[in-house]
């Protein structure tokens, strides 16, 4: 059972919270002063802190200071006066999840406890996911470094490569452009033997097909105008190694046909020369098309596709393991803090909401450029959802912009304002996705049926026909 934590002076608040609290199915631990209150929370860890700003002795922001010094996980409300908004702007900026401002509803109530404790619990996932990845990279090698994710798809992408790494055999890359193929391709050479060979990178589709041959295969001198000297191809620089063919699918029916021998023979003769050559490297290759339509439109061989086709490893799609998002995000964060000496320590949890609802068809290679961008714009610690692009505020933007610059009517930032927004907005999507079913829609909120309804009216959102969206 999660315990909340209320620390308040007010008996009857107490009493008004805790009954709030235990009607929902949770533990409710009480303190009336900022001492006890620090005190039970030490001795009794909770899942989330309500405390009133104003407190005999040590006041909720001090709080607030010392909780936070010792764990930044913990959802931390605080209640504050009407008209005391400047404090509750204070608290948020200390690391406050959110503010209730006196006097206040049950429904309001219920809905910060039932957001508080939903990011809470998303957190905690996220965290175990973390520890999970880290130990699942250091089971199976150190050649994972650069891949990320604890999912079950991601999972199953470890296992494949863990097997056939050893191998000898041709192994084809299947995925989505930015599903990080070259990745995984580096992954098999490295948990390999021929991890201190090298490892060639081709890109077939950057090349036109009679400066691929010659790159490939190289050329004797004199083979075609501009061949001033003999030069080695990718292969015979490849020798013991592995030579990874990025988009595969791109290839001329002539270069597949000098692929197929190479395959098949496992040598290969230089452009213009006689001398025939061992193929000793491992042949790695990758595509983001249908290589099996491709055969059906004779437009890729299909003996090569076979001889490709010996250990297939697909690569899912980042709308399809969205639950890595938030590893994907820390480890950018990191990468690109070391490269531009700043200091970002993490993104909101309203960015993360926005970044987990957007379905990247760039996958993770667009995640990795929205994270550079943020950090690169970010004037805080963490990104907020000024630092987004507009494609991923998707027509919010502008106006959580003004809110967050005050720029709107020159006062400062309504934080209440900022989160309904977001809260109308992303009830309005889930609605639509799914037709308007409050049952379907609350279950993907994580919200109970008659929180969802309270939300409905009050946006003006109850009666609406999303079948006509």
């Amino acid at each position: 059972m999660e315990h909340i934590l209320i620390i308040d002076d007010n008996k009857g608040t107490i009493d008004a919270l805790t009954q709030i609290v235990t009607e929902a199915g949770l533990k409710a631990l009480t303190a009336a002063n900022a001492e006890d209150g620090y005190r039970l929370y030490r001795k009794n860890p909770a899942d989330l802190i309500i405390t009133d700003m104003n407190l005999p002795g040590e006041s909720g922001i001090d709080l607030l200071r010392r909780i936070r010094e010792e764990d930044d996980s913990v959802p931390v409300i605080v209640i504050t006066a009407f008209g005391t908004v400047e404090s509750a702007v204070e608290a948020v900026k200390l690391g406050a999840f959110d503010f209730i401002t006196k006097p206040f509803s049950v429904e309001e109530i219920e809905i910060k406890i039932d957001k508080a404790l939903t990011t809470r619990r998303l957190s905690l996932k996220n965290r175990q996911l973390s520890l999970e990845n880290a130990y699942l990279r250091e089971e199976i090698g150190a050649g994972f470094s650069e891949i990320v994710g604890g999912s079950a798809p991601m999972r199953q992408v470890f296992e494949m490569v863990k097997k056939i790494a050893p191998a000898n055999s041709p192994a084809l890359i299947l995925g989505e452009s930015g599903t990080g193929k070259e990745l995984v391709a580096r992954a098999i050479h490295t948990n390999s033997s021929r991890e201190s060979k090298p490892f060639i990178k081709v890109n077939c589709a950057a090349l036109a097909p009679g400066v691929l041959e010659s790159e490939l295969f190289g050329h004797e001198k004199g083979a075609f105008s501009g061949a001033v000297r003999r030069k080695p191809g990718r292969f015979e620089i490849a020798a013991d190694g592995s030579i990874f063919l990025d988009e595969i699918g791109e290839i001329s029916p002539d270069v597949q046909v000098k692929l197929l021998r190479v395959l098949q023979e496992k040598e290969f003769e230089r452009v213009g020369g006689t001398e025939t050559l061992k193929m000793r490297a491992r042949i790695i290759t990758a595509t983001n098309k249908n290589l099996e339509e491709l055969v059906i439109k004779n437009k890729f061989r299909e003996d090569l596709y076979y001889r490709l086709n010996v250990v297939p490893v697909h690569l899912p799609a980042l709308r399809e393991h969205k639950e890595d998002i938030p590893l994907l995000i820390d480890h950018f964060i990191e990468k690109y803090n070391q490269e531009t000496g700043t200091q970002v320590n993490g993104a909101a949890a309203d960015v993360l909401a926005y970044l987990q609802n957007y379905d990247w068809p760039g996958n993770i290679r667009e995640l990795e450029n929205v994270v550079e961008r943020a950090i690169v714009m970010s004037a805080g610690t963490k990104i907020s959802l000024q630092d987004l692009p507009q494609n991923i505020l998707a027509g919010q933007a502008e106006t959580i912009l003004l809110h967050q610059s005050g720029e709107d009517d020159g006062k400062a930032p309504n934080l209440t304002a900022m989160v309904e927004e977001y809260e109308q907005n992303l009830i309005y999507n889930i609605l639509r996705e799914c037709r308007g079913n409050i049952a379907m829609a609350a279950r993907s909120l994580d919200i109970k049926r008659t929180t969802l309804r309270y939300k409905m009216e009050k946006y003006g959102l109850l009666g609406y026909d999303f079948n006509d969206d």
